[in-house]
């Protein structure tokens, strides 16, 4: 670098200093390029604040690992019972130290009491919620395609959902980060001690067979990363190797501080129908035929960070 006997740059150095700065400034401060039309991030770039909807704290549960947080938003329009069953399970501590016991490999991560000696602060027994009747007030946004399982298939409050309208009938669908009630053999015994998260490729074969209660929202990272189990269905072998749960708490329990501040796109807006569309037929650039079409569970339901609502 060419300076003065003093040390100090020359005229000329200190010039080209002053210009490089200004290049650099001038391009930080360059908007970023919008992104492509027709593209899912075009989608959201362009939605109204009214097209998103803050998660209900009375709906939304924290399960705390030491990796981080799993957030789930449960749907007690389709299993009031099961929800009713978790607010109790939940404010008693219910899962407070216990674990992650099963990770089964493209299908479920599933926790509860591995030892079985935990008490239980609810009835053995629970009512089946595997499917609703197809009421009046139910908003329902179909799915611009058909469905393999089902007459008809869309969403309901930002859940994924397939039903058969001339039934009168219609369920949650299992699809990746649906959270599962685990039951045994009788349809009663799913009471909500034991729950799982769908990790893999949609097992729509449970459909009607398991209540499903709500969806990880965020987090799925921390439980579709974790080591596989190697005994039979996927459970671990060991104590040590079972994952512990720190706590888990409703979000209206917890200090307005500690909460985590997040918004769905609503899937009956319009937004979201850009948002279908643009995963229907890809547009970005390494797509070259687009395929026109869309199965349930390949919908993306975008959910945002946001600032903690005041109590």
């Amino acid at each position: 670098m060419t300076r003065h006997a003093s040390g100090r740059p020359t005229p000329a150095l200190a010039a080209l200093v002053l210009t490089l700065t200004a290049v650099v400034t001038s391009v930080a401060a360059e908007p970023p390029p919008p992104p492509p039309p027709g593209t899912m991030a075009a989608a959201l770039a362009a939605s109204r604040p009214e097209e998103w909807r803050r998660l209900d704290p009375t709906r939304t549960v924290y399960m705390d690992l030491d990796a981080g947080r799993v957030i789930v938003e449960l749907a007690p329009t389709f299993a009031p019972k099961l929800y009713g069953n978790l607010r109790t399970l939940v404010s008693a501590g219910y899962f407070d130290g216990l674990s992650i016991n099963r990770v089964q490999d493209n299908f479920v991560v599933q926790w509860g009491d591995a030892d079985g000696k935990r008490a239980v602060p609810i009835a053995k027994t629970s009512p089946p919620e595997f499917e609703r009747s197809w009421s009046a007030d139910l908003a329902f946004t179909a799915l611009p395609d058909g469905d393999v399982f089902a007459p008809q298939a869309g969403f309901v409050e930002g859940f994924p959902v397939a039903g058969d309208r001339a039934a009168g009938r219609i369920w949650m669908a299992h699809c990746y980060g649906a959270l599962g009630v685990g039951r045994d053999n009788a349809a009663d015994s799913g009471t909500g001690i034991e729950l799982y998260a769908v990790i893999g490729h949609a097992p729509r074969q449970l459909d009607r067979n398991i209540t499903v209660a709500g969806r990880v929202v965020q987090g799925m990272e921390l439980l579709a990363a974790l080591p596989r189990g190697s005994q039979a269905m996927g459970f671990y072998a060991t104590a040590p190797e079972r994952v512990t749960i720190r706590r888990v708490r409703f979000a209206d329990a917890v200090p307005t501080a500690e909460r985590t501040g997040l918004e769905a796109l609503r899937t009956d807006s319009a937004s979201f129908a850009a948002v279908v569309e643009s995963r229907r037929n890809r547009r970005d650039g390494w797509y070259l035929k687009p395929a026109g079409r869309i199965d349930l569970c390949s919908v993306p339901l975008p959910v945002r960070r946001t600032a903690i609502a005041s109590p």
